[in-house]
C-alpha cells in the first residue's frame, strides 16, 4: 500500500485530527516564509474540518486560500463551494479579502476557468496554465473514488500541462471549474478526509487496486510522499489493517 492513513472513530474526531495535520502544515510554511497559499474543497465533509480549523491557531491573515474545484453557480448559491468555505471558515477566521481566490463561477465555465488560470499565474509567477505548487491543498474523494472534480473516465485525467479546466460532470449535469492532475500532484502536501460507509469500497479500490487512475481519479496522487489521508471507521473498514 502507497498510502500513509490515519483512522478514527468517527467523522468528526477525523476531521479534527485532519484540522490539526493542517494547521501545523501551514504554520511550518509560515515559519520559513512571508505567506502560504492553501486550496480547499467543497462538499459535506469539509464543513466538519472548516469548523474544526477555527480552533487552531492558524495566522489567517498569512494564508492565501484557493479552491480545488467548484460548481458552475453564483457564490451566493446554496452548492457554491466558495459559500461554504465563507460561512465555516473565512469569515469566521477572519481571512482578507485580498487572500481570498475564489474561481468566478457565476460566468460562463470557460471564462471562469480562464480567469482562475489568470488568477493561479498572477499569484504564483508562473506562464498562464503552467501547473502552480500549492503549500498545502485539502482534497475529498466521492463513493466512485472521484476527487476534485476529475470523475471516472474524465479526459482531463490526461492533462498534466495546464494548471486548471472547465468540465462537464455528466453525473450531476453540471459545468464545474477544477485544478488538473498536474496541479494536484505539485501540491507540496496534500490532505485526504473522507467519512462514511458508502466511501469504503472507493477507499479500498484507491489504496489496493492496481493504478488506473481513469477508474479511480483519486489514485492521481499514489505515491505522492507528502499525501495524508484522514478516515473514519466506516469509510476504513474494508482496508487491510
Amino acid at each position: 500500500m502507497s498510502f500513509r492513513w490515519h483512522c478514527y472513530p468517527t467523522p468528526l474526531e477525523a476531521a479534527a485530527a485532519a484540522a490539526r495535520h493542517l494547521a501545523e502544515l501551514l504554520a511550518t510554511r509560515l515559519a520559513g516564509n512571508a505567506s502560504a497559499s492553501f486550496a480547499v474543497s467543497g462538499g459535506s465533509t469539509p464543513r466538519l474540518l472548516f469548523d474544526e480549523l477555527l480552533s487552531q491557531p492558524v495566522d489567517w491573515a498569512r494564508v492565501h486560500v484557493f479552491w480545488v474545484d467548484e460548481r458552475a453557480a453564483p457564490p451566493t448559491h446554496a452548492s457554491s463551494n466558495y459559500r461554504l468555505a465563507a460561512e465555516h471558515l473565512l469569515r469566521p477566521a477572519r481571512v482578507p479579502e485580498k487572500n481570498i481566490h475564489r474561481v468566478r463561477a457565476e460566468l460562463p465555465p470557460e471564462i471562469a476557468a480562464e480567469r482562475y488560470r489568470q488568477e493561479l499565474a498572477a499569484f504564483f509567477a508562473l506562464p498562464v496554465g503552467q501547473p502552480p505548487a500549492f503549500d498545502v491543498m485539502q482534497l475529498g474523494m466521492g463513493a466512485d473514488a472521484h476527487t476534485a472534480s476529475l470523475f471516472p473516465g474524465e479526459k482531463l485525467l490526461e492533462d498534466r500541462e495546464r494548471s486548471a479546466a472547465a468540465v462537464f460532470v455528466e453525473k450531476h449535469a453540471q459545468w464545474r471549474v477544477t485544478l488538473l492532475p498536474g496541479t494536484l500532484r505539485r501540491a507540496r502536501a496534500s490532505l485526504f478526509l473522507v467519512s462514511g460507509a458508502d466511501k469504503a469500497e472507493a477507499v479500498r479500490a484507491v489504496f489496493e487496486e492496481p493504478a488506473d487512475p481513469h477508474r479511480y481519479p483519486a489514485q492521481i496522487l499514489r505515491g505522492n510522499p507528502g499525501v495524508t489521508w484522514f478516515l473514519d471507521d466506516a469509510a476504513a473498514r474494508l482496508l487491510k489493517k
